[in-house]
């Protein structure tokens, strides 16, 4: 493709490899993109408090794509810029009723965010893949008795393909399901709401037409994302998924796949 004139990337398994800190290589070239005056885009799973640390060394102002879509966060405020989508308590308890059939054992938690609230709520004996020890513990009815931007769906004996199989069977669309760690969690949210339509948001603001974005992801929730942009970049550690649509296939991002695709311009 030509040179890119907005970068988009996924984190975790992209951006970053085994290290929760982006590697000097990456820190680098992103440094040299930003001097060119090219957007480079963070579109992650992750919620708007995962942002900072990774932005911070990168040294990102501008957007930050967050929740696979439903939130966009201006990087420099670390504000809330936009909320694309809502599940409603009403929705969350017919989703969890289906769910709790076709998953039974599973347990729940809700990201909410609103101009001046940001929580996450978890039910007990919830499972984070991560372990990272966040979320306020709470019953399973204030978990869904308030709209959020994303359900989240654990289950300790199951891993998340086979979680998502089941839950696309009940649900029947009725909202976009998808998953980034394979450790059995799946992620809920409102029909429609994707990295892609995120990332299209931002090129937008920037009047960048799609075929001059390229994205890098490795996982099922960047799809839609890589098939949006112009040039769509798979890590070579991805799920079948990802690399099965992807135009390119990088190196995995323990070896600093992203930069070494990006050098060609910068």
């Amino acid at each position: 493709m030509e040179k890119p004139r907005l970068i988009a990337s996924d984190v975790d398994g992209t951006l970053l490899g085994p290290s929760e800190i982006p590697s000097e290589r990456t820190i680098e070239v992103v440094r040299r993109v930003r001097a060119a005056g090219v957007p480079f885009v963070l579109c992650t799973g992750r919620p708007p408090r995962w942002i900072p640390p990774i932005a911070r060394p990168l040294g990102l102002s501008g957007y930050a794509v967050c929740a696979n879509g439903a939130v966009l966060l201006d990087v420099a405020s670390e504000e809330v810029v936009a909320v694309h989508g809502s599940l409603s308590p009403e929705l969350l308890h017919d989703l969890v009723g289906a769910l709790d059939k076709a998953l039974p054992g599973c347990r729940v938690a809700a990201e909410r965010i609103t101009a001046d609230v940001r929580a996450f709520v978890i039910e007990p004996d919830y499972r984070n893949p991560w372990g990272d020890g966040e979320g306020r513990t709470v019953s399973r009815a204030e978990v869904l008795g308030h709209s959020a931007i994303k359900l989240l769906i654990s289950h300790r004996g199951m891993n998340s393909e086979e979680m998502a199989q089941a839950a696309r069977a009940v649900l029947d669309g009725a909202v976009d399901i998808t998953y980034s760690s394979s450790g059995g969690l799946i992620e809920l949210s409102a029909h429609g709401i994707t990295k892609a339509t995120g990332l299209a948001d931002v090129a937008a603001r920037f009047t960048v037409p799609a075929d001059r974005v390229i994205a890098f992801g490795d996982m099922p929730n960047d799809v839609e994302m890589l098939q949006w942009a112009g040039h769509g970049v798979a890590m070579a550690n991805g799920h079948k998924a990802v690399l099965a649509i992807a135009d390119e296939v990088a190196g995995p991002a323990a070896e600093d796949g992203v930069a070494q695709v990006l050098e060609r311009w910068f």
